[in-house]
């Protein structure tokens, strides 16, 4: 059985005024069990050039119902190069839930199922762009 543990720690000297420091972690399991999610796509990059939307993954490729968990990285260190991400058809309808500023990252799960739910990203720019992403999933 595949084991995978995330682990989020936040810590802060001034945000609050004090110290903060949070730290969470979970084992990421399959829908209804304790058993470990043990499919992975690996980790890769792509190169964007156009202000266009695109399907990082796409709903219909992966199984309704089942877990699966969505990491994406912005590796870029120039304030301007942000990836708008949003979920739907990359030829219809789409919902944005957020920006990947430069040097931001996200880990979130994902309810794929058919391609209103494509995971979806926008360059902020028309030059090249890198996105780092990569999917644990249940078959």
């Amino acid at each position: 059985m595949a084991t995978t543990t995330a682990t989020l720690t936040l810590q802060s000297a001034d945000l609050t005024g004090d110290a903060l420091s949070l730290s969470t972690t979970s084992t990421l399991t399959k829908a209804d069990s304790v058993t470990g999610l043990d499919q992975f796509t690996g980790v890769a990059r792509k190169i964007y050039t156009q202000n266009t939307i695109n399907n990082v993954f796409e709903g219909g490729d992966f199984a309704a119902n089942k877990a699966h968990k969505v990491y994406m990285k912005n590796p870029s260190a120039v304030a301007t190069e942000y990836f708008t991400i949003s979920i739907g058809a990359a030829g219809g309808t789409v919902e944005e839930i957020g920006r990947l500023y430069a040097g931001d990252w996200m880990f979130m799960p994902w309810s794929a199922h058919d391609s209103n739910n494509d995971i979806c990203v926008t360059p902020s720019v028309d030059t090249t762009m890198i996105l780092e992403y990569a999917l644990i999933y249940q078959a």
